[in-house]
């Protein structure tokens, strides 16, 4: 038995042992014909009814190993029309088989946008763009924001290595530096701000539907603007593919807090829609037409409806002509309760204003539309218009129970502040992509765009609670006020390059290349802002009044009567330009022009030396309630070198090295003397304010395992002359103003990251388990000179510290996620994600007269997201956010111990989404 068990063994051996050794091979590549037969990595290879399949490399390349005879391979790939050839096969030899892929007459009926409108979506095809580029830079794709449930940009960029988002705001840090230090970019052109506070946009208005991935640089190169030292976001918006399709979807979310609140009330009178803006009314001096502070009860269960739809059309031979369009709109109730909140807070941790009770109630739109148009001449040519408007608006109702100082000194203070902001934005691009020659490419873009914000109608009013009841302030004319501030911008740009190639070697491949560029813009930016003070008048001022329906003092026969007077910062209606409001109007023209030198020394070892050189003039004229008329001029010519290398250690690894000079402007309104006053802070801008100038410096190890998989690490520094901060300045009100704080600053720092398949479970119905982490470490300081403030300015600092980090830098900041996707047969599938990001105490403000920094203390943050497929037309959604619901605090680290000056909770949020495609 055991002699022929052996025998048996042995026998099936050597026929194992023949039958391999008589196998063929089929090899080959595949290209993407839309894409100038790039290289098509991660498509399917198929052996027509048998289960042998590949997958091709990042190189596009394949190898199949099969019996002898005759065959038809599929080739295919999502958004690709798939195409059969057959192959004969003989033992022992390889067939080569080459295919090129198009979109074509594919008709895409069963599959969502995401995996029709081009391969950079995928997260593994922007991996390979990440490896193959000389520039280091890191993408995130729809493919992977749809997989974490994100919605906005803001959210979007906070998931890469080194950045997070303030809380509360759209507002962005990247390694450590905040909004001054970074740029945001559409399809590489400019996008204005809509916040005069601001000089980026603020990243949540912009829905990841139009988007179809958003590239962050956090190394410099020259055919980015110079005003750079922390970032680059640059939005790229969808390009369709596909023969046509049309997607419908609908969702409904909560928060927890908003659902919780017995009586969620706003001010009455705002549409729901976001729409609305209120202006000044007629005579606001001697006629009351404002608008009621009366309120109306809402049921805070938000929703949203998207509509969206692509199609392209042959045109001509080998001409496309292709559309995508989507527009949505969404809006979302949120609630912070029972908070504490605490104002003016000294170096003994006595505060001016200590509420034992804050509550903001507050309610958000956005309403979005994009249409794409492409147009693809032929293979060497393309240009494509784009045009995308949003409008957003934010109402809030914020009250403060507590002590004000010389107001309500037994505690029995209250603040009401209604406010309402409304902003729109509209963006128009044309681009261009030429292929001249063999040797050499035209690019060329411009844009206009137009900001309109606004601030309609913010209403303020602050109260006592007396034994009868609550009594209105007359202490000091603004404690009772309606605010009214416009902000309109519009900004031309362009951009022009030239990439020309030479030296070209024996295996037809050109080992350098000359890139010839310029870029210029031209902002425009026009404020004002009026408030109308309701100040008391004797005999009136302890009458008694009802919080919730203050339209039966603030009427037209009250103001009649002389209960109280309606005036500005400029005085009441007996003076001539009571009604002029603050303005400022700011200018500022930047003209670029640059020139790369991109060489391959050897196959491993590539270099991008640049030089840029920039004009910048930005001129600030103002006209404000401190008394001032004057303006003032900023000039700078910059000479911007930069140095990028990468070399590769093998086909996996890269080793990469960047240096460069950048600058960072100051913006308008940090200049103009205007002031900005918050319930809780004043802030007024400093003419004396100036650039800073950067150097920066990176390296960055990488390694690609798998398509999908990828480990870096990654050491940076930056060196920063005349830093600007926002810093409290010696004065009567304790105004926070924009310093030039010191001579010098810097940040040193690591960021490593790692993605890993962790198991896959099944080969052919695709169910795997993936993993992903981020965090970096990053140690920043910088000096605080008080003489410096004192030489420079007309302003007086007295430092708590002599040194400090920066603000807005935590040391650690960390994100972390687990996916398993499961496919099944019918085009059913789930795609499950818990995702968490945490960040350490960071710096809010610099103290200063003896009271300590301001801290934003550590959190983290948990989401879970869960996206199926219940047929090849019907999607389902379910996200919950901020699952922990930490408590969310910040202190002012003074030497006698940590006072809490804000704590609260932000609830979580609840979503469903239903998705119909045709």
């Amino acid at each position: 038995m055991k002699f022929n068990l052996r025998f048996l063994f042995i026998a099936l051996f050597i026929c194992t042992i023949s039958i391999a050794q008589n196998k063929g091979t089929i090899s080959g590549v595949l290209t993407d014909k839309d894409m100038n037969n790039a290289a098509l990595p991660f498509a399917n290879v198929l052996v027509k009814g048998t289960n042998i399949s590949v997958n091709t490399d990042v190189d596009g390349k394949y190898s199949l190993s099969v019996n002898p005879g005759n065959y038809t391979l599929i080739f295919s790939f999502l958004g690709y029309e798939s195409v059969e050839a057959p192959v004969a096969v003989k033992a022992n030899e390889t067939v080569t088989v080459n295919q090129g892929l198009s979109s074509g007459s594919y008709t895409l009926k069963d599959v969502v946008v995401q995996a029709s409108t081009g391969s950079k979506q995928k997260e593994s095809a922007l991996l390979l763009e990440q490896k193959n580029a000389v520039d280091i830079k890191q993408s995130i794709g729809a493919q992977e924001l749809s997989r974490k449930g994100v919605s906005d940009v803001a959210a979007a960029v906070s998931k890469t290595t080194g950045i997070t988002k303030q809380e509360g705001s759209g507002n962005i840090f990247v390694r450590g530096l905040g909004d001054r230090y970074n740029s945001t970019t559409m399809n590489g052109l400019p996008i204005p701000s809509n916040d005069p506070e601001k000089k980026n946009i603020n990243l949540e208005i912009f829905s990841t539907d139009i988007l179809e991935y958003v590239s962050i640089d956090k190394v410099y190169s020259s055919k980015l603007y110079g005003d750079f030292a922390g970032g680059n976001v640059d939005i790229i918006s969808k390009d369709y593919k596909g023969n046509g399709y049309f997607k419908i979807e609908m969702g409904s979310n909560v928060n927890t807090n908003a659902l919780a609140e017995k009586d969620f009330k706003l001010q009455r009178g705002i549409s729901s829609f976001g729409f609305d803006n209120p202006s000044i009314p007629n005579n606001p001096l001697t006629q009351y037409n404002y608008n009621t502070l009366q309120m109306d009860g809402k049921n805070p269960i938000a929703g949203s409806l998207g509509i969206s739809g692509g199609k392209s059309f042959n045109v001509g031979d080998g001409g496309k002509l292709s559309f995508f369009a989507t527009a949505n709109f969404s809006n979302e109730y949120n609630s912070i309760r029972n908070a504490t909140a605490k104002g003016g807070v000294n170096g003994a941790g006595v505060a001016n204003k200590d509420f034992y009770s804050y509550t903001d109630m507050g309610y958000q739109t956005n309403s979005t539309g994009l249409l794409n148009v492409g147009y693809k001449i032929n293979s060497d040519n393309k240009v494509s218009f784009n045009t995308v408007y949003i409008n957003t608006s934010s109402q809030s109702k914020e009250e403060y129970a507590g002590y004000i100082v010389d107001l309500a000194n037994n505690g029995n203070g209250l603040i009401r502040r209604f406010n309402y902001e409304k902003n729109s934005l509209w963006i128009n691009q044309l681009l261009g992509d030429h292929k001249l020659s063999d040797r050499s490419k035209l690019n060329w873009a411009a844009s206009y765009n137009i900001i309109d914000g606004s601030m309609p109608d913010r209403a303020q009013n602050t109260f006592r609670n007396e034994p009868n009841g609550y009594v209105l302030s007359s202490i000091s004319r603004p404690d009772n006020h309606r605010y009214f501030q416009k902000l309109k911008e519009d900004e031309l740009a362009g951009n022009l390059s030239v990439d020309y190639k030479f030296n070209k070697n024996s295996d037809d491949e050109y080992k350098g290349k000359f890139t010839l560029g310029a870029s210029g813009r031209i902002k425009n930016r026009n404020f004002e802002a009026s408030q109308f003070n309701f100040l008391s008048q004797p005999g009136y001022t302890n009458t008694i009044v009802d919080p919730n329906n203050l339209d039966l003092f603030y009427n037209e026969t009250n103001l009649n009567n002389g209960y109280f007077n309606i005036s500005t910062f400029r005085g009441n209606s007996q003076v001539s330009n009571a009604l002029d409001p603050q303005t400022y109007d700011g200018k500022q023209t930047i003209f670029g022009g640059y020139l790369n030198t991109e060489y391959k020394f050897n196959p491993k070892l590539t270099a991008v030396l640049g030089l840029r050189a920039e004009s910048i003039v930005q001129n600030v004229d103002w006209n404000t309630q401190l008394g001032d008329v004057g303006s003032d001029e900023l000039s700078k010519v910059a000479f911007l070198p930069s140095l990028t290398m990468k070399y590769e250690l093998n086909e996996k690894q890269n080793l990469r090295l960047g240096f460069s000079k950048t600058y960072t402007l100051p913006q308008f309104k940090e200049r103009a003397l205007f002031v900005y006053e918050e319930v809780l802070q004043v802030k007024v801008g400093n003419p004396y304010l100036y650039e800073s100038d950067d150097y920066n410096l990176d390296l960055k190890w990488e390694m690609f395992p798998t398509s999908d998989e990828l480990i870096s690490f990654t050491a940076f520094g930056k060196y920063i002359l005349n830093p600007m901060n926002e810093v409290t300045i010696a004065s009567s009100s304790n105004d926070i103003s924009y310093i030039n704080t010191g001579d010098y600053g810097y940040v040193a720092g690591a960021e490593v990251e790692y993605r890993k398949m962790l198991f896959n479970f099944d080969e052919v119905n695709a169910k795997k388990l993936s993993a992903g982490i981020n965090a970096s470490y990053l140690h920043t300081s910088q000096e605080l000179n008080a003489d410096k403030v004192d030489r420079e300015t007309d302003y007086q600092v007295v430092f708590t510290n002599t040194k400090s980090q920066f603000t807005g830098a935590s040391d650690l900041l960390l994100n972390a996620d687990l996916s398993y996707l499961a496919e099944w047969q019918n085009d059913r599938s789930l795609n499950t994600t818990i995702a968490y990001s945490y960040f350490s105490d960071r710096i809010n403000a610099i103290g200063t007269n003896g009271r300590g920094d301001l801290v934003d203390k550590a959190f983290g943050s948990l989401d879970f997201i869960a996206k199926s497929k219940l047929n090849k037309n019907l999607g389902l959604d379910f996200v919950v956010k901020n699952i922990l619901d930490p408590k969310i605090n910040r202190v002012q680290e003074n030497a006698s111990g940590d006072v809490n000056v804000l704590s609260y909770k932000k609830g979580l949020g609840l979503s469903f989404k239903l998705n119909y495609t045709f």
